[in-house]
This record gives structure tokens, sequence and C-alpha cells, in this order.
């Protein structure tokens, strides 16, 4: 990082805005590859962040590094600053002119917020899922190619597209419809497909924000098998409201509360951050004890 940007992010100020359109950079090249017999790295790193909307706080204080090839789950009741967090891992709260982040959100120690990064090079790198499926009212084929195309991918298409449905382990289902359009497709193939979708750009990240809450069980447990496949080449993020999602397939997992503060204001706190399992069957704080067992939230 340059002294320049040094100097500025010290006073720990972002204003939810885009990048000057000229002056991009690229963002530090990671190559995809099996990292599993990799000492695990830290892939983000959260400093003392805060995201507020309209100058309210929403979440407040939040350090922690996320790991390499590990799934992480983010916990803990409504309006606790879940998804408002992961956003900031992409950028995606830019497209929201309230928002501002503050604090630091390191991308292999590159400052995502610096004032010359693209974020769109951040949406690349750093995929997401939505809550939803989202697919596009286009072709089976067509969802997968739209992002590579964009962005002016080289290779052969009919390659990308088929390398990206298998590892959305959905090629085996589609391959024979693909002209077929997305709508036709069932929801949890729809959320697959989404998958994929993100994976066709190349990314190292993705992101899932409640991937799973609208599907029912039998597509829950595919998207469920699928992440613990797709973490031994991608660092995965989710929310989820869902404790026995989190439990069965999150390395490590960050519980969020809401504390109240006067004249009903209300903001999102980190309570605490450890391995799954010593979340779930010892944690530090009685309130996380509290919320995994079902006695608030």
């Amino acid at each position: 990082m340059d002294k320049t940007r040094s100097d500025a992010a010290s006073t720990n100020t972002r204003r939810g805005v885009s990048a000057s359109p000229g002056l991009p950079r690229a963002l530090p090249k990671v190559e995809a590859r099996d990292r599993s017999a990799v000492a695990k790295a830290a892939i983000f790193k959260l400093r003392d962040v805060n995201v507020s909307y309209g100058g309210v706080t929403a979440v407040e204080d939040v350090t922690f590094d996320l790991l390499e090839n590990e799934i992480t789950a983010f916990i803990g009741p409504s309006g606790c600053g879940k998804s408002t967090l992961i956003r900031c891992l992409n950028r995606m709260n830019d497209l929201i002119p309230s928002a501002g982040v503050a604090g630091q959100v390191l991308y292999h120690d590159q400052d995502l917020y610096a004032a010359n990064i693209d974020p769109v090079q951040v949406r690349k790198r750093i995929g997401m899922v939505f809550q939803k499926p989202n697919p596009f009212p286009k072709s089976i084929y067509e969802n997968i190619a739209f992002g590579p195309r964009v962005l002016g991918m080289k290779g052969d298409m009919d390659e990308i597209v088929e390398k990206a449905l298998r590892k959305g382990a959905l090629w085996e289902e589609v391959k024979d419809r693909l002209k077929s359009n997305a709508f036709g497709m069932s929801g949890g193939q729809q959320q697959r497909l989404c998958i994929a979708r993100t994976m066709a750009v190349e990314p190292d990240v993705i992101l899932m924000d409640e991937p799973c809450s609208a599907l029912d069980p039998i597509s829950t447990g595919a998207i469920e098998e699928l992440m613990l496949e797709l973490k031994r080449n991608y660092s995965i993020v989710i929310v989820t409201h869902n404790m026995q999602q989190a439990a069965r397939v999150s390395d490590r997992t960050a519980f969020f509360n809401v504390d109240k503060l006067e004249e009903g204001k209300r903001v999102g706190k980190l309570v605490e951050f450890a391995p799954t399992e010593k979340i779930f069957t010892k944690p530090d704080d009685i309130r996380t004890e509290e919320y995994v067992t079902g006695k608030f939230g």
C-alpha cells in the first residue's frame, strides 16, 4: 500500500462510492489451485470495521481474519449486521448511496477501499450468491456465458460453460438442455446455476447470503455438499439463520448480536468468533450459548 493511502486509511473513513474509473488497479493475482494441503493464510483481514446507512451505524467494531479454503459462517438474529458485513467484502454496499464503511477491509493485504481500486475487479474476484435464486431470463448456457463475455475472457466458451456447470454440480442434469430457459429449472437447480455463474468468471472467494433460505431440505443438502467440495479451491463466507447448517458446513463461525441503545437505536456487534465446534459446544460468551441453543433469536 502506498504511503499516501496508508496515511489516509488511518483516518478510518470511507464513502461507499466507486473507485475513480481512471485509476483502476489490478488486485493481486491468485492462481486457482487446490490449496487444501497448504498452510492457510488470511484471505481477509477486517480491522475496526463500521458500517452505517445515512449516518446511522448498522454494525460496528468488527475485527477478525477469514482464512483461505475455509467456510466461515455469520450467524445471529435478524438486524445484527450479518448481511451488511458480508456485502463489505466485495463492495456491494457501494451500490447504496447512503452507505459508508469505516475501518480496513484487507484482501490478500490489499485495502479493498483504496481510492484506486476498481470495484468491478473486486466483484470479479469476490463473487456473490444471493438469498433467492436470480437467474437471468436467458438460456442456461447464456446465464453462464454472460459474465465471461462481459469481462472479455478468452477461451472456448463451450468449455468455459461446461467447466462452470461441472463445478456447480449441475452439468449432468442440464447438458442436454443448455438452450432451455433457466426459469424452467427447479429452485435448487437455479441456485446451483447462480453458483456456477459466479464461478465462471474464476473468482477467488464466494460469498453466500442465506443461499438456502428459499430451498427445500433436499436442495439445501445438495448446496451444502457443493460448498464442502468447493472449499478445496475457494474460500467461502456464508450468512445463515440455520444453526444446523452452520454447524454442518462451516470451519469457523462469527456470532453477531444486536445492542439496543438509547432512543430505540440498534447496532450490530460481533460477540464471538471461533472455530465452529467451539461456538456450538463451549462458547466463551453466555449470549452465544443462549443463541445457538435456541433460548433467544
